[in-house]
């Protein structure tokens, strides 16, 4: 593609050198670049791309976008000199998704996109709606933490929404595969990195707003107000589906210029649902006067169904049939999954890793479980991520459990003692006396199954879907399917 006919994406501030140039391939890794590539330098959180600009203009790279006006300044001579072009622009995140829509033909444009954003959910309704539309007869691609999908070809998941090159790669294979809807979570970091500039969103969903990635973030209304960027930028055609139990639901909406349509389980909505009977098997439902049974549990997903059954109203399906559908829809992977033992004890794999989502799983068990029975929950934190909410997450455990066992979750680069220490940190000396700290998570599962009597509940949660435990920059195989399992 003409370096010309790519540019029309963006708004250039200044451009120095050719135009009418082949443009071989788009990469933001200095490493990928060859001869005839554009190299989009970013501004990243550990390493400055602007820094790697002269060995790429060196290995043949034909243009590169950057955003750092001093540089141009610094290299004003050379670069009218030599054969690259230079563009500079506000934001390189931005132009890169801009010109990765643009290079593989604006395929978001071509599908109706639907992405799904909040806290906790967005894999769950993501991935059901994935399922419903197929169900109805339509070819659907889906983006997602667990796995993506094209149709029904499998692709691995790397991050919760991929980066921008990534993103429309798969976006455009989805529209080459005959898909016509595509469905897709979008993480605050994809927002606020701009991944998804450029996209072309025919619906948004919010789930809800609890304490995560403040690490990242720094403080939650950064996270709230990163999330809302979604809703604010979304065309009049396009309709908006707000979860009215959430304090933050309707503040999503606030400057919306789509159609809002909203959920509750207990405020007036439009679409509203209450739970009639429940088991760990699933529950029957109202959902606005019809009765459905659906082989999901929790309030939680009393949330997600009515989420995912709003969005299938929205894009004009039959509310017979999506009601039809939604009762045949199984768990996600690692979401509310139930392992039942010979031995009469039950364990649920939850991939909950927030303190809003530990309390919700907790809750959804003690209203299902025996009154005798005793819940044992088995639960960690994650390294390199938000430090204060480890000790929440110790607290509402405690609180919710007859037996505590904290255990490891994905150290990463920190000692999985001290991650411990900042979870025991919120825990009383009386609170600590009957709780078990486990720093190996196959012993802290091991340890639980053996406590564990008939009509007893075991949590394993915080790693869900994942098959993998991080350490010291290495993945290790783990899963606790396998785990809980192994010791039936």
């Amino acid at each position: 593609m003409l370096l010309s006919e790519l540019l029309k994406a963006i708004e250039p501030i200044e451009v120095l050198g050719h135009t009418d140039i082949e443009i071989n391939a788009i990469h933001f890794d200095s490493r990928k670049i060859s001869q005839g590539d554009l190299f989009v330098a970013q501004v990243g959180t550990a390493v400055d791309g602007h820094t790697f600009i002269d060995g790429c203009v060196a290995k043949g790279a034909a243009a590169v976008v950057l955003s750092k006006r001093e540089y141009m300044s610094n290299h004003q001579s050379s670069i009218i000199n030599h054969q690259s072009t230079y563009i500079l622009v506000d934001n390189t995140d931005r132009a890169l998704g801009l010109l990765a829509s643009k290079w593989f033909g604006e395929p978001s444009k071509q599908l109706t996109l639907v992405g799904v954003t909040g806290t906790n959910g967005k894999t769950t309704i993501a991935t059901l709606l994935y399922k419903l539309v197929r169900a109805m007869g339509y070819k659907a691609g889906l983006l997602s933490t667990v796995v993506n999908y094209i149709e029904d070809e499998a692709v691995p998941s790397t991050h919760t929404t991929p980066d921008a090159l990534e993103l429309n790669g798969l976006l455009r294979r989805m529209v080459d595969a005959g898909c016509t809807y595509a469905f897709m979570e979008v993480s605050s970091h994809a927002i606020a990195q701009e991944r998804i500039a450029g996209l072309d969103f025919d619906g948004a969903l919010f789930t809800n707003l609890t304490r995560d990635h403040i690490d990242y973030h720094k403080t939650f209304d950064n996270y709230r107000d990163t999330k809302k960027r979604l809703f604010d930028t979304l065309k009049k055609s396009a309709f908006a589906v707000t979860n009215k139990d959430d304090k933050n639901g309707l503040v999503m909406t606030q400057n919306c210029k789509a159609a809002v349509h909203t959920y509750s389980t207990r405020a007036l909505a439009d679409y509203k649902a209450q739970i009639l009977e429940e088991g760990f098997d699933g529950m029957l439902l109202n959902i606005n006067g019809k009765e459905v049974f659906v082989p999901l549990v929790g309030r939680f997903n009393v949330s997600n169904l009515l989420c995912i059954y709003g969005a299938a109203l929205c894009l004009g399906f039959d509310e017979l049939d999506v009601l039809r559908v939604l009762s045949t829809l199984k768990p996600v992977n690692g979401r509310f999954e139930t392992i039942h033992s010979p031995k009469g004890w039950t364990a649920i794999v939850d991939y909950a890793h927030t303190p809003d989502a530990v309390d919700n799983v907790i809750q959804t068990i003690r209203e299902i479980k025996r009154e005798d029975a005793k819940l044992i929950t088995v639960v960690g934190c994650g390294g390199n991520r938000d430090k204060g909410k480890r000790p929440m997450m110790a607290q509402i455990a405690k609180r919710g459990s007859e037996q505590l066992i904290l255990t490891s979750d994905n150290p990463r680069d920190e000692e999985p003692a001290a991650i411990l220490k900042d979870m025991t940190d919120g825990l009383s000396a009386e609170e600590l006396r009957t709780t078990l700290v486990i720093e190996d998570r196959t012993a802290a599962i091991q340890t639980a199954c053996t406590l564990a009597q008939s009509g007893d509940v075991i949590l394993v949660a915080g790693k869900g879907h994942e098959d993998y435990q991080i350490i010291k920059g290495v993945k290790h195989h783990f899963d606790d399917h396998e785990v809980v399992k192994r010791f039936l």
